[in-house]
């Protein structure tokens, strides 16, 4: 696929959906491809969003079992088998309760707040690459169209605390401000060691460089990376504001934090928020260092069957990385706000720079390979024995 290709170009590809499209061009009396396109892509988009908002979803009960488990607990397990419905009933619950806004409040900023919030999640998901054929959008720059507008979150949950008008919130919405934005650095330069690896800012680059293998992978490219991919996953718990950097949110000092005063759906948005950028911050460390969607000997390449396994194989790393976020969770007590903030400041950032520079010294010295390809060079170059 082009750079600008579509998933919808990548699906006319095959016979089936050329019937498809030319059967419902003539129904409803299309002229042009271009606006079959658009809704097209517009279907493709709502399917998308609608499957990652329930990912989202899940992952509330996901949170809920995995915790009981922990804490040898039963967890959901009387609305529906195993408490699968345990999610719609709690939907329905949110959509049902009263909306409420405290009257000092700044009206627009607090109903603007966790839409913003959720719009730079959602939109996140326009080049996240499931598949070689599954990409809404695929563009030059992708990785810094994701930083980019994955920081809306920090802006959403700041404004939050803001309007609300409650020192609760304030707090909450001030530490989540200072928070995130002080994580990010660690967070794209542990990113930017990749692209040096890479040499684009593109996922298809990024993913081209990397095997189904994990001797394939840039975690096992050399010690920089892998260092560095601890780097950005500890940065991403805490610029997601989960536990132990939940400071955020405490309960046991904030009541609740920077969504304090919020009912109804619009609290439920800031929740549906956090599990699917949790979500994405694990699809991207599949992508930048788990080799992604990539599946052994290139099985069914080209073929739907090719990208339904590619799905499962992206699915399946991230849900892997999904349940460690929810290990780390319920195993390290949280954290104090100074204390996290030097992590950040004295550790994670000088580690990430000198990560930086080590990738950096490694392409210059090594031309780019990785251990593995310098062990089997070494090998294959060495002395005969006798």
């Amino acid at each position: 696929m082009s750079a600008n290709e579509t998933v919808i170009d990548h699906l006319l590809q095959f016979e089936f959906f050329q019937k498809i499209s030319t059967a419902i061009g003539s129904q409803i009396g299309v002229s042009h491809i271009w606006v079959w396109y658009m809704v097209a892509l517009i279907l493709v988009a709502a399917v998308i969003t609608g499957i990652l908002a329930a990912v989202g979803g899940f992952g509330t009960y996901a949170e809920r079992k995995i915790s009981a488990d922990i804490q040898g607990r039963f967890g959901p397990n009387r609305v529906g088998p195993y408490g699968l419905f345990q999610v719609i009933a709690d939907g329905l619950k949110m959509i049902g309760k009263e909306d409420i806004s405290p009257n000092e409040s700044d009206k627009f900023l607090f109903y603007l707040a966790p839409f913003l919030c959720i719009f730079g999640v959602v939109a996140t998901f326009a080049v996240l690459p499931f598949s070689a054929g599954l990409t809404l959008s695929k563009t030059n720059v992708g990785i810094y169209y994701v930083v980019a507008i994955s920081s809306l979150v920090g802006l959403g949950i700041f404004i939050a605390g803001y309007a609300s008008n409650s020192k609760w919130s304030l707090l909450g919405g001030m530490r989540g401000a200072s928070q995130i934005i002080s994580y990010e650095i660690p967070v794209t330069l542990s990113i930017m060691s990749i692209l040096l690896l890479s040499g684009g800012l593109s996922f298809e680059d990024i993913l081209a460089n990397q095997t189904a293998w994990p001797a394939g992978w840039y975690i096992f490219h050399n010690p920089f990376t892998f260092i560095g991919f601890f780097v950005y996953f500890v940065s991403v718990l805490a610029e997601t504001n989960r536990a132990p950097f939940d400071l955020p949110e405490a309960e046991s000092e904030l009541v609740s934090g920077y969504h304090t005063e919020y009912t109804g759906m619009r609290y439920g948005l800031f929740a549906l928020a956090e599990y699917m950028e949790v979500f994405v911050v694990c699809g991207l460390a599949a992508t930048l260092f788990l080799g992604g969607y990539h599946v052994p000997f290139d099985i069914g390449k080209g073929t739907i069957f090719g990208d339904i396994l590619q799905i499962g194989t992206f699915f399946a790393k991230t849900l892997g990385l999904y349940y460690v976020v929810i290990w780390v969770r319920w195993t390290f007590p949280r954290l104090r706000v100074d204390h996290l903030m030097s992590i950040c400041w004295k550790y994670l950032t000088p580690i990430a720079l000198f990560n930086l520079l080590g990738v950096s010294v490694w392409i210059l010295f090594f031309d780019g390979k990785s251990i593995l390809d310098l062990f089997l060079s070494a090998i294959s170059s060495g002395p005969v024995g006798h």
